[in-house]
C-alpha cells in the first residue's frame, strides 16, 4: 500500500466511529421492522430517562394507554428515584431487557424524557432486541435510544409523544393511523389562521428547495451529538437528518451542527427537516447568530433539500416519525413522506 492509499485508510477508520462506523453501520443498514401493534395488545410503560416527580403523571400514562385501546404493564422500577433519575442505569436498562424479552408485551413506551437515557446504551440486550422487535415510542432524551438501538440492530423506532405527553386529538389521531391503520403518513403541518390575516402558527420555511429520498434518523440535537465519538452514533451516509432542541441558546445550536459538520456528518445526509427549536432565544451577551443564519451557515453551503419548522419537538402537537423509515423530502412544500411499510407483515 503506498503512503497516499494508507493515509487515506488511516483516515476513513478514525472517521468511522465517529459517524456509526464498523458493526453499527452494518447493523443500521440492515432494517429491522418491528411487529405490528394492534388494540388488545399489552404494552409496557418503562422510565429510562428522568424521575418523575408525582405519581399522578405514573397514572395518566397508564391510563392514556388504556384509553388508546392497550392492556399495560409497568417496569418493576417504574416509579423508583436515584437521584434525578429514575433509578440506577442496571434498574432502568433491566426494565427495557425485561419487557423486549416479555413475550406478552408488544411494545416499550417511555414515560418522559429528561436525562439519563444514554447511560443504559452499554447495558441493553440486543440480541433480545432483535429476536424480538417491537415498537418503540418516546422523544427527547429517548433519542438515545432511537440512536443507539438503531446502530446495534436496525431496528426501525418511533419518534413521537410519551406516556406524560399531551394526548389531544392530534397526537391521538397519529398513533392510530401509525400503528392500527399503518397508513404511509404523509407529514405536512397543520396552519391555522386563528383570528390572524395570514397563518403565522406551524409555519414551515424553506432552506434550500428540493426533493430527496432517505431513511430517516435524528431527533433531539443536543442527544444525538453527545454521542459522537461512541458505537451508537447512527450511519448519516444518504439519510435525511431531522432535529430538534429546547431551551438551547443559538450558541449552542450553532455549536452542536458545528461539531455534526467537523465530524463528517453533515456533508453525508441527503436531506435536512428541522422542527421546532422551544425556547432557544439568544441569552446575554454581545448579540448573538439567529437561527436563519445558523442554518444558512452549516446547511445551506451543502446544496441539499432541506425545510425548518417542522411539527417535531418540545411541543404540544408533535408528528410521531419513524426512526429508519424510507421518506421523500419535499422542501419546498415544507413536507415529508413515507414511502414504505414499516411494520413486519402480521
Amino acid at each position: 500500500m503506498n503512503r497516499r492509499n494508507f493515509i487515506g485508510s488511516a483516515a476513513l477508520a478514525a472517521l468511522l466511529p465517529l459517524v456509526g462506523g464498523g458493526e453499527a453501520v452494518a447493523a443500521s443498514r440492515r432494517r429491522l421492522l418491528p411487529a405490528p401493534l394492534n388494540p388488545g395488545d399489552t404494552v409496557g410503560l418503562v422510565s429510562p430517562s428522568s424521575a418523575t416527580a408525582g405519581r399522578l403523571s405514573l397514572q395518566l400514562a397508564g391510563e392514556v394507554m388504556q384509553a388508546l385501546g392497550f392492556k399495560v404493564k409497568t417496569g418493576a422500577h417504574y416509579a423508583s428515584r436515584y437521584g434525578g433519575l429514575a433509578g440506577t442505569d442496571a434498574e432502568r436498562a433491566g426494565d427495557i431487557n425485561a419487557m423486549f424479552a416479555d413475550d406478552e408485551v408488544r411494545a416499550v413506551i417511555c414515560l418522559r424524557g429528561g436525562s439519563g437515557a444514554a447511560r443504559l446504551l452499554p447495558l441493553l440486550d440486543y440480541d433480545a432486541i432483535r429476536a424480538d422487535p417491537k415498537v418503540l415510542l418516546g422523544y427527547s432524551d429517548i433519542t438515545a435510544l432511537h440512536c443507539g438501538i438503531h446502530a446495534q440492530t436496525g431496528l426501525v423506532t418511533f419518534h413521537g409523544p410519551m406516556g406524560s405527553s399531551s394526548w389531544n386529538d392530534f397526537n391521538a389521531d397519529q398513533f392510530r393511523r401509525m400503528f392500527f391503520e399503518r397508513e404511509l403518513m404523509q407529514y405536512r403541518n397543520v396552519v391555522d389562521a386563528g383570528d390572524e390575516l395570514v397563518p403565522r402558527k406551524n409555519r414551515a420555511l424553506t432552506i434550500t428547495g428540493g426533493k430527496a429520498r432517505g431513511e430517516l434518523v435524528g431527533g433531539n440535537l443536543s442527544v444525538l451529538v453527545a454521542l459522537a465519538g461512541s458505537p451508537y452514533m447512527p450511519d448519516f451516509s444518504g439519510r435525511i437528518l431531522f432535529l430538534e432542541d429546547v431551551s438551547e441558546a443559538p450558541y449552542r445550536v450553532d455549536r452542536m451542527l458545528t461539531t455534526l459538520k467537523l465530524m463528517g456528518a453533515l456533508d453525508q445526509i441527503a436531506g435536512f427537516i428541522f422542527g421546532e427549536c422551544s425556547d432557544c432565544d439568544p441569552g446575554d451577551g454581545y448579540g448573538s447568530l439567529t437561527l436563519d443564519q445558523i442554518f444558512d451557515d452549516h446547511i445551506k453551503p451543502l446544496g441539499i433539500p432541506a425545510y425548518r419548522g417542522a411539527m417535531i419537538g418540545h411541543i404540544r402537537e408533535q408528528f410521531i416519525v419513524p426512526v429508519g423509515g424510507m421518506v421523500e423530502l419535499d422542501a419546498d412544500a415544507g413536507s415529508f413522506r413515507m414511502l414504505e411499510p414499516v411494520f413486519r407483515s402480521a
